[in-house]
């Protein structure tokens, strides 16, 4: 064993090195490469190591990169996150490796045959002259040539995996051979940024480091022509465009690529005009000015504006006359009379293929749909209800007594590899519904709308619910917004606040903070708080105090798991990052016996509340009653119920799925004590706390707070600054969000 001094490892940790033979492998897995085998090092003791080694077999000979770990079963363990693999030189070796079963077509008897004929020339004439195995009995070309291609394959892997060792972790470069096998190195060295098209985790600026290692020019046509997907990519993913103007992109790519070097521009521009020409980006004419789309969100605004104008002409109109007794009916039906606007925006639906209903909480949406469910089974029609998030399709499924799906679901979301999926309903597999009442509208993106779209076959009708005054979607696209605006599609506003809900301050403070004014405060039976701290220390020392004992003091130990923190912010002493430290420590602290694991600059500990913040298709779930599926989401929010470090794995209980996540896996989640109003949208909580303090200007913001207020179900408490609450009440502006949906919808796409 011996230093590793090389000054680029990773975060400068010490790393350490261990060499030898692989004389066991204890476990392997095809699919990530994770092993366990023990090797012989260079003074012939017996070494465990673990780590992403694919392809490894008895008789490999590496070296492993890594620190020295104690296991709390199996004791001291190499950990490699890097590792050599040489093909063994000496005959025994050889004859040991081909012995092992590691070059499929060839076992013990035909590996003493193989090296009995060509010695240390055994691995060249299986690479090289595959024909020369006919030689040996037994072996016909057809099997010399399935030997040959098995051997290359290894080779490949092996070639692959130490090429992108200097530039990802082991995992990564897993992944990027499952993909593109042999051929991958060609592939990178070809286009580098071909990477951060293809694997998600691998950004721009990570590509662009490894095209400037290969020597890749600055204002090569490659790097320009990836810098303006890039911008338009990012602007999507930070601030939901669809599409920028052309200035803008070229500006923001120039500013990317070569910092305040304008003298750029010319050859930008020019790479811009190629990717017209190739249609790699699309340009727009929006108001006098070239707007730049890249093709997918292109096809899909354009697809759902001609959808929606489709919906509403195809759609089986119900005589006026017959919508009267219709509604009367279902009055009888559910048990109670409908206000005006509610019997307006029944009439409505029945009367449009399209209907979009908004309106703040209390205004009487939830009878609307109880309404028009009667309605459409007295009919005999096919209905299904539908929302963006799992918590939003509980949340419905609850309020009208009737099953609702996630989109995800209702679609029939299919895994296909790595981060991709697709939906089995679509234009050749739609769905057999007549009705389809969607709940959350608002945080419905532009490319889930598409899909949604492609899926609803011609003639049924749509219904879209939402509150228009929440957040935008967190996915590229103004959908809800562009609908509304575009006059095009019949809107039903709901404002009335009904008498039972004009009862709880919750309801009648989002009105108020809607309408510009500041919330008023109850009683202490009330339902809505105000606490008054100035500083920041106090109000996250405040935060933790009310959930870890005021709340459970007078409330009972069990209000602890019905409260969310609900933070504008991921920074600041009272942002997400810091106060999930604080809460962790208050309400799950580390005990003896208590399993954790460390993963970014974070611990893990069972009891732990946690939240998936990517979605990740591939995830294999079972609940207790035997039922399997895949798939957890961003927003999720589940508990940590045990850590198997024997298998390397967490194990996390979502309601009713229960999940295991290799430790490779665990920058998919993130601790929920606290989350940002982003993450709350379309879920409700019994109790929420909202820390108001200053931070980001843009999310201070009128929206954002009545957001945060309409996730609470019993009880709201404030604790902050009067002079950061009072700022977000009168900051009503809104992030315009580059988009071409409304205009597409006015003009109309044939």
């Amino acid at each position: 064993m011996n230093r590793n001094d090389n000054q680029n490892d990773i975060a400068n940790d010490a790393r350490e090195s261990v060499a030898g033979i692989v004389d066991s492998i204890i476990y392997q897995s095809e699919d990530t490469g994770y092993t366990v085998c023990e090797l012989e090092d260079a003074n012939g003791d017996p070494v465990t190591v673990v780590g992403i080694i694919p392809y490894l077999t008895e008789g490999d000979k590496i070296t492993a990169y890594g620190t020295w770990v104690n296991h709390n079963v199996y004791g001291r363990q190499f950990r490699a996150d890097a590792y050599d693999k040489q093909l063994p030189a000496e005959l025994g070796d050889i004859l040991r490796y081909l012995s092992s079963g590691a070059v499929k077509g060839i076992g013990p008897k035909t590996a003493q045959k193989i090296v009995e004929a060509f010695g240390t020339d055994s691995f060249a004439v299986l690479e090289e002259h595959p024909d020369w195995l006919t030689e040996i009995p037994g072996i016909t070309k057809r099997k010399a040539e399935k030997i040959s291609e098995n051997f290359k394959a290894i080779a490949g892997a092996r070639f692959v995996m130490m090429f992108c060792r200097d530039f990802f972790p082991a995992a990564t470069a897993m992944r990027i051979y499952k993909k593109w096998g042999g051929g991958a190195v060609d592939r990178i060295k070809n286009n580098p940024y071909s990477l951060c098209e293809n694997f998600h985790g691998i950004s721009f600026r990570r590509a662009d480091q490894i095209a400037a290692q290969m020597g890749m020019e600055a204002d090569s046509q490659a790097r320009i022509l990836q810098g303006l997907s890039y911008v338009l990519s990012a602007e999507s993913q930070r601030n939901g465009h669809t599409c920028l103007p052309e200035t803008d992109l070229v500006r923001c790519t120039v500013e990317l690529l070569f910092g305040d070097d304008r003298q750029y521009l010319p050859k930008v521009e020019e790479m811009l005009e190629r990717a017209y020409a190739e249609t790699r980006l699309i340009p727009v004419q929006k108001a006098g000015v070239r707007v730049v789309y890249l093709p997918h969100y292109y096809r899909a605004e354009q697809y759902v504006a001609k959808k929606l104008g489709q919906l509403n002409d195809l759609c089986v109109r119900f005589d006026m006359r017959d919508i009267p007794a219709m509604i009367e009916k279902s009055e009888l039906q559910c048990g109670f009379s409908y206000a005006k606007m509610q019997r307006q925006a029944i009439s409505d639906a029945l009367l449009d293929g399209v209907l979009v209903l908004t309106g703040g909480p209390g205004t009487g949406k939830t009878t609307i749909i109880k309404g028009l469910l009667a309605i459409f089974d007295s009919m005999d029609l096919r209905v299904s209800l539908a929302a963006p998030t799992g918590r939003a399709a509980k949340r419905m499924s609850e309020a009208t007594s009737h099953e609702a799906k996630t989109i995800h679901r209702l679609l029939e979301m299919e895994y296909v590899s790595d981060d991709n999926s697709s939906f089995l309903r679509d234009e050749s597999n739609r769905l057999e519904e007549d009705v389809l009442i969607v709940d959350e509208a608002s945080m419905i993106d532009i490319m889930l709308m598409e899909a949604l779209l492609r899926a609803v076959k011609p003639g049924a009708r749509l219904i879209l619910i939402g509150d228009g005054d929440q957040l935008p979607s967190v996915g590229a696209g103004n959908v809800l917004g562009d609908i509304c605006a575009s006059g095009k599609i019949r809107v039903v506003c709901l404002t009335e606040v009904f008498r039972q809900s004009a009862a709880s301050l919750i309801i009648t403070n989002a009105h108020r903070i809607n309408n510009g004014e500041l919330p008023e405060t109850g009683g202490a039976d009330g339902d809505f708080f105000f606490m008054r701290r100035e500083s920041e220390e106090a109000i996250r020392q405040t935060v933790i105090d009310l959930v870890q004992n005021r709340l459970p003091r007078t409330y009972g130990a069990d209000i602890v798991n019905r409260i969310q923190v609900i933070t504008p912010s991921r920074k600041g002493m009272s942002g997400t990052e810091v106060l999930n430290i604080g809460l962790q420590e208050a309400l799950n602290p580390p005990l003896p016996g208590k399993e954790e694991r460390p993963s970014r600059d974070m611990i893990f500990r069972v009891g732990d509340r946690v939240m998936q913040i990517k979605n990740d298709y591939s995830m294999e779930w079972e609940t207790d009653s035997g039922k399997e599926g895949m798939g957890v989401f961003n927003g999720d929010i589940g508990t940590i119920t045990g850590i198997d470090k024997e298998n390397e794995c967490v194990e996390v209980q979502f309601e009713e799925r229960h999940c295991r996540y290799d430790y490779g896996l665990l920058d998919e989640l993130d601790h929920a004590y606290a989350i940002t109003v982003h993450k709350s949208q379309g879920s409700e909580y019994p109790v929420v706390i909202i820390p108001l303090f200053d931070c980001a200007a843009m999310l201070l913001s009128r929206n954002l707070l009545y957001t945060a207020i309409t996730r609470a179900e019993k009880m709201v408490i404030l604790v902050g600054k009067p002079s950061v609450l009072q700022r977000m009440i009168e900051n009503n502006s809104h992030a315009e969000r580059c988009t071409m949906l409304r205009e597409w919808l006015e003009t109309g796409i044939n």
